[in-house]
């Protein structure tokens, strides 16, 4: 159960590009009450979103517009209330780098079975509409989940 607590969100892949970018806005999209932030285990530092991330992104009315890629740290992990991580792996990592997050990492997929989001980075258009789809889903089962601890609709 997801409690009220969670105010400060941050959503976390591999380079910051492509997945935790779009992700971040559209989790801020259907719960602009939240502070989310994103950023990467392997971050490319300062590098804008994904061009291919950035098109399918406006093809559905979503800027990643100034989004700038920063790299992950321990004491950035224990500034947010929660971590989400496109994959079982970051979760991993994420435990690594901090130890005592291990309690607030959970999927960015948590509601849609547990699901891992793949790494669109270098693939086909076809394979960013794919997973913008799946971050999509999974951005709006977390508003609705967070809405409903806090007694919204």
């Amino acid at each position: 159960m997801v409690t009220a607590m969670f105010n400060k969100i941050l959503i976390v892949c591999v380079g910051n590009i492509c997945r935790s970018p779009t992700a971040e806005r559209l989790l801020k999209h259907y719960h602009p009450s939240l502070t989310v932030m994103s950023a990467g285990l392997d971050a490319l530092v300062g590098k804008g979103a994904d061009t291919s991330a950035v098109s399918v992104a406006a093809d559905h009315n979503l800027s990643l517009e100034d989004h700038r890629a920063r790299q992950i740290s321990g004491r950035m992990c224990r500034d947010y209330d929660l971590i989400l991580a496109m994959e079982k792996r970051h979760i991993t990592t994420l435990c690594e780098i901090a130890p005592e997050m291990r309690g607030k990492v959970m999927l960015f997929g948590h509601w849609d079975g547990e699901r891992e989001i793949p790494d669109p980075y270098r693939k086909s258009r076809e394979a960013f509409e794919a997973v913008y789809v799946l971050l999509e889903l999974s951005a709006r089962q977390w508003a609705q989940a967070l809405n409903a601890e806090q007694g919204k609709p």
